[in-house]
């Protein structure tokens, strides 16, 4: 049943575009090297691991959310309730609380669940992306015990006009507009995005929870994602200026709308317009700094605010009443950032590096049919200081200490220290080492909840370890980059959710949880002629085990996988481009995913591995002063039939269609 589509851009314009783009200050060209042998070897991230999503990627998945972007093409493994609806993280096998994600520079996880719902970010207002992993996270602040994402927007210093429209047909009723101006010079950019998006979202699927009879025989009825419709629209505004040599003053807003619908799970037999079930998302953020970089150092002062209100209700239909509100929660979250860091080089081999941030959050959270909720604040301060020195440009060290202060009581110390190690003169071959301790705070949520927040909740902590070795080589026409990870987690007062004999769940510290593992990635490309090849791949084995007390949580579940954390996951990206035509392919796998603690084996106890594939065909076009492109997709191209989240069903084979217009 073929439909429409969705999304993106042309590889070989893709090429052209980054090649074209050289920023004006050699300071502001750092952060876009490509060069990878210096990119892994400074001595500031002396034994961190953090990888970038490539330009590519991002330019031909534009119209899709970051939830997608990162199950796609990194080790981040994304638990979806369904297309559109909540999707959250698992950064080597740690909680969604436990990936850090900022927003040039502030931190847009939510203090009421410590999360962030990636199903809520475009990838369309994003220009980079990065991940920092396991204790590389500390450079970005505390709680990441698996890691850290990063996003930005960064200017186009030689970018005079430019004037972008893209419009998306996808299947399920699916539509996506977006429209860029950007004006500028090589002192000042301007830059303006606004985006809209809608889906009816009823896609069909084979419900395996309900069994009907039919002529004695046990069938599974064919269902419709009812109910699940969305719609999100938002604004991206930027500025940039360089009042003079080494200073660069910057501004962002963004701001965001919402609305979803929750469908029913699949398990539901009732009738089905009994209930309305729905979310809505309003986010403002703003985010203003200055840089100056000088000879001998850079200097850094930011602040920002964000503002998210987020409504939810469920009205259930009463006969002779009608819809009747059975929940009705608003809570309106404020948070206040503010911070300053110097970087001094005393030399080519030793540099010091000394930040403060000061965030500052407000909460109100209310049900008006339950009469329950809370108000908290949260004020936060951080201090980092670090020293990192290089040996005769074949070994690299980073010492680092973060110590927070968080509603006047000092929290544990974090230190770091990491070692790189070129093993070879003649190749870029870099062994690589970081051990530290780290910790995360209870959300409010997991605090104040009523009813079920346990004000006697302690911090999650603990000590994390990991080794790997990169290796890389460039030629004229081609490059090859390998890197291997290995990392060791052990976290102490893990917090989990667990029912209680009240008949509501609490959240309460398990004793211990180990989380190992090894990450592994691969890229390349070679160009012959004409033809431009170029692939991503990684894999990652998760092992994330729950070593709690036994005899509170019983030996069925001491020993075992966390629940919906795949052993092994692994993804492909390649792509084929050749004078205007592009060809794509997408592969993702995952292993079984438990969902019961005791990891039981049953028709319930499981969610089946799945394959997904995606292919894509491009033609990009030339007509004057337009650039014109148009793709078209065929997205889970063997009709795999998948669930990230029990009795949240995913769809079928889709179809999208993406036109793009560029002047």
């Amino acid at each position: 049943m073929l439909q429409k589509t969705i999304t993106s851009l042309i590889l070989i314009c893709v090429s052209q575009a980054l090649n074209a783009r050289q920023p004006a200050d050699t300071i502001l060209e750092l952060p876009g090297v490509s060069v990878y042998g210096e990119r892994v070897f400074e001595k500031q991230t002396a034994g961190m691991k953090e990888t970038k999503v490539d330009s590519l990627i991002l330019r031909q998945k534009t119209n899709l959310s970051l939830s997608e972007l990162l199950s796609e093409n990194t080790p981040v493994f994304i638990k979806s309730h369904g297309r559109g609806a909540l999707s959250t993280a698992s950064f080597r096998g740690t909680a969604a609380s436990h990936t850090q994600v900022n927003w040039n520079g502030i931190p847009i996880n939510t203090p009421m669940t410590g999360m962030t719902d990636f199903s809520l970010i475009p990838v369309y207002v994003i220009d980079n992306v990065s991940l920092k992993h396991g204790n590389s996270s500390i450079a970005d602040g505390s709680g990441g015990l698996g890691g850290s994402i990063n996003i930005d927007n960064q200017a186009k210093w030689n970018n005079s006009f430019d004037l972008d429209y893209t419009q998306g047909i996808a299947s399920y009723s699916t539509f996506d507009e977006y429209l860029q101006l950007g004006i500028g010079n090589k002192k000042f950019q301007w830059r303006s995005r606004a985006y809209h998006n809608y889906s009816k979202n009823d896609y069909p699927f084979i419900n395996r929870m309900i069994v009907d009879w039919v002529d004695e025989q046990r069938v599974y009825r064919r269902d419709t994602n009812r109910n699940a419709d969305y719609t999100r629209y938002g604004l991206v505004q930027e500025f940039y200026y360089q009042p003079a040599k080494g200073h660069i003053v910057s501004a962002r807003w963004w701001s965001q709308w919402a609305d979803r619908a929750i469908p029913r799970v699949i398990s539901h037999e009732g009738p089905e317009n009994t209930s309305i079930n729905r979310q809505n998302d309003t986010d403002h953020r703003l985010v203003a700094d200055w840089k100056h970089y000088t000879r001998k150092g850079s200097w850094m002062v930011r602040t920002g605010y964000s503002l998210k209100q987020l409504d939810y209700f469920l009205k259930n239909s009463i006969p002779g009443l009608g819809f009747v509100y059975d929940i009705f929660s608003q809570s309106t979250q404020q948070s206040y950032f503010n911070q300053a860091g110097y970087t001094h080089h005393l030399n080519d081999n030793f540099s010091l590096q000394a930040s403060i941030d000061i965030d500052h959050h407000v909460v109100v959270s209310e049900d008006t049919v339950a009469k329950t909720g809370y108000e908290q604040r949260r004020s936060h301060y951080s201090y980092l200081f670090s020293g990192s020195y290089s040996f005769a440009e074949r070994a690299n060290v980073t010492l680092l200490l973060r110590q927070d202060l968080v509603d006047d009581h000092f929290t544990q110390a974090q230190p770091f220290a990491g070692i790189d190690i070129k093993l070879s003169e003649q190749q870029n071959l870099i062994a690589k080492a970081n051990i530290a301790r780290n910790y995360n705070l209870p959300s409010l949520n997991e605090l104040y909840w009523q009813p079920g927040g346990n004000p006697d909740l302690k911090p999650e902590k603990g000590i994390s370890m990991e080794t790997g070795i990169l290796y890389s080589k460039q030629w004229p026409r081609g490059m090859l980059e390998a890197e291997i990870t290995a990392f060791r987690s052990d976290i102490d007062n893990w917090i989990l959710w667990i029912p209680s004999v009240k008949g509501y769940w609490v959240p309460q510290n398990i004793n211990r949880v180990l989380s190992r593992g090894v990450e592994i990635s691969t890229k390349g490309s070679k160009q012959a002629g004409n033809f431009l090849i170029r692939s991503f791949a990684t894999y990652a084995y998760n092992q994330a085990v729950n070593y709690g007390d036994p005899v509170v949580w019983g030996d069925e579940s001491y020993g075992k996988q966390l629940v919906y954390i795949p052993l092994h996951s692994g993804n492909v990206f390649f792509h084929l481009s050749f004078k205007g035509y592009g060809f794509g392919w997408q592969h993702n796998s995952y292993s079984e995913r438990f969902t019961t603690t005791s990891n039981e084996i049953q028709e319930r106890g499981e969610l089946y591995p799945y394959f997904m594939n995606d292919i894509s065909l491009s033609k990009d076009f030339n007509l004057k002063r337009i650039k014109l492109s148009i793709e078209v997709k065929a997205l889970n191209l063997f009709n795999e039939t998948y669930h990230s989240i029990l009795f949240r069903p995913m769809p079928k084979r889709n179809y999208a269609l993406t036109i793009k217009a560029n002047i």
